[in-house]
């Protein structure tokens, strides 16, 4: 295998005999193959579009496809045997658009050579496995150069994170197909071969753009279906009673479980980057979600341990399950792990049964919370406030302090920089990156919360909104406010969100706790020079240079 995508690659440059997540080099070798057939059918797919033939069932296969590979999502070999099936059908359906399409037209379609034969066999999973090795990314590496292939995964690990978001919508009834076309359009332009590295950015940052529209369309998925977050005081410790632990990222999940629980004496926590969800009016209304439980993804082995009740794993951030909880933990939507009952439909029937069958917290803890529901709706009704107090000199600098946590030693800094931020600075935050220290107390300006929880990573397009609106307050640009980007990553995307605040033209933006591996250090000298990004130091070396800049 050669896996590179995440941050927690193997000695900073890839994983080659196992992930560090977990993934066996089967699932990697099916993963890519994935991909690669992915490509493939775009090519159909976006010819198809350009005649102004589409199918919805190709559009969706394919998000659900990209995001399926991002990083702790599907672990489960059988299911990509079952991908590459539904791939195979969905390349004929889109083959076959493409060249109707094409007649109406009175063109003739092109015949579009493949190298690999990747839909031929697909009931083997051993044969699907070796074709996986063919197309691997270190053999594009070996004829491509890493600074071209580098930015070739660049594109694609920003499409992935897109993906993702685009996929939370499309559960929600939120699609757009221009946002679809643009998909196909960049994963076509990838199999034309393109080796220009110059050129490769310039798309990068144009998968920016496509991820600002599927952040903007998930951001009125989520606030359409269950209103605008709202300040929301969310309980942390637990309460006595049976339970249910629900991690990821989907709120339609969340909702469905909610809906199947009313009444039946469950409590449901949220864990991880489920947080958030306690601050919409439309799922807090259930008086049993009480509360959030644990941390971060990366600690779930211990926290999941721990927790005596049933556990549901929503999207990505699974981690290998212990033999202690395997029987109580469950997978919905494209999550998979081998031996872990997947729930289909949002039938929820196992976890409940599961959850009933397990002890439950004996007594109530000791009542511990925090506050959370700072999107952009809340921050801008209180926006004239927040203006009045920089111009008074009460609120210097803005810091935003978020993006993915994760285990590799160097995230503390991320708790001394919040720990070590000026008492007249507030700190916005968003994603699991926040629970670096998003239990301490940072207390109030006049009022104003000195840490705005803006959500989860879905929500990045919160905390674009707010500096959009602030800049256009302040009439200057994004760049001239006093706001620093101090920003974390681990899977893809943050890659995607990246390249969106890259497109905006943002810039000196601080990354850490360590810079991609596919991003070579000629492409690191582009973005250096042109946006200032930068790797983190220390903080206090940090602090000082945003507030003399």
């Amino acid at each position: 295998m050669y896996c590179m995508q995440c941050e927690q690659t193997a000695k900073g440059v890839a994983c080659t005999s196992f992930g560090v997540c977990g993934k066996d080099p089967e699932t990697a070798a099916l993963q890519d193959l994935l991909i690669y057939a992915v490509k493939d059918i775009a090519r159909y797919a976006h010819r198809a579009g350009e005649l102004g033939a589409r199918d919805h069932d190709v559009d969706v296969f394919v998000v659900k496809a990209l995001f399926t590979t991002l990083t702790n999502v599907n672990f489960d070999p059988q299911r990509f045997k079952e991908y590459m099936a539904q791939a195979t059908a969905i390349r004929a359906k889109a083959r076959s658009l493409y060249e109707t399409a094409a007649k109406k037209a009175g063109k003739t379609a092109e015949k579009l050579e493949c190298p690999v034969a990747w839909w031929e066999g697909t009931d083997d999973l051993a044969a699907l496995i070796r074709k996986g090795g063919e197309v691997s990314i270190d053999k594009r590496i070996d004829k491509l150069g890493s600074t071209v292939a580098g930015v070739q995964e660049l594109i694609v690990y920003g499409l992935k994170g897109v993906a993702a978001y685009a996929d939370h919508a499309q559960i929600l009834g939120k699609e757009d197909a221009e946002l679809y076309a643009a998909f196909h359009e960049m994963l076509d332009y990838l199999t034309r071969k393109p080796t220009d590295a110059n050129e490769l950015l310039g798309r990068a940052l144009k998968t920016g753009e496509i991820n600002l529209k599927a952040m903007e369309l998930l951001d009125a998925a989520n606030t359409g279906t269950y209103g605008h977050p709202e300040p929301t005081q969310v309980r942390i410790t637990p309460i006595k009673g049976k339970c249910i632990l629900v991690s990821g990222h989907d709120l339609k999940d969340l909702e469905e479980l909610l809906k199947q629980t009313e009444g039946k004496g469950i409590n449901i926590y949220t864990h991880g980057e489920m947080l958030p969800c306690n601050a919409y009016p439309g799922l807090k209304k259930y008086k049993h979600l009480v509360g959030n439980y644990g941390g971060a993804w990366q600690v779930q082995r211990t926290e999941f341990d721990a927790f005596p009740g049933a556990i549901l794993m929503t999207t990505n951030c699974i981690q290998k399950p212990k033999d202690s909880y395997q029987g109580r933990i469950f997978t919905s939507g494209l999550v998979g792990w081998p031996g872990v009952t997947h729930i289909a439909n949002s039938d929820f029937t196992p976890v409940i049964k599961a959850a009933l069958a397990a002890p439950g917290f004996a007594a109530d803890e000791p009542a511990k919370y925090i506050t959370v529901g700072f999107g952009h709706n809340t921050v801008m009704s209180v926006a004239g406030k927040v203006i009045d107090l920089v111009k008074q000199g009460k609120i210097r600098h803005f810091y935003l302090v978020g993006g993915c946590d994760g285990a590799k030693p160097g995230r503390n800094y991320y708790t001394e920089f919040a720990e070590q931020v000026p008492n007249d600075c507030v700190i916005l935050t968003l994603a699991c990156g926040k629970y670096r220290f998003n239990k301490l107390e940072f207390g109030a300006i006049d009022g104003i919360p000195r840490l705005l929880d803006v959500g989860q990573c879905n929500d990045a397009y919160s905390a674009v909104q707010i500096a959009v609106a602030l800049a256009k307050a302040f009439d200057c640009g994004v760049n001239d406010l006093p706001l620093s980007l101090i920003l974390s990553w681990f899977e893809q995307k943050a890659v995607a969100i990246l390249l969106t605040l890259l497109h905006l033209g943002i810039k000196n933006i601080r990354l850490g706790p360590t810079l991609p591996a596919f991003i070579t250090p000629d492409v690191l000298s582009i973005l250096v020079e042109k946006f200032g990004i930068k790797p983190i130091s220390t903080p206090k070396e940090d602090i000082a240079a945003t507030l003399a800049a």
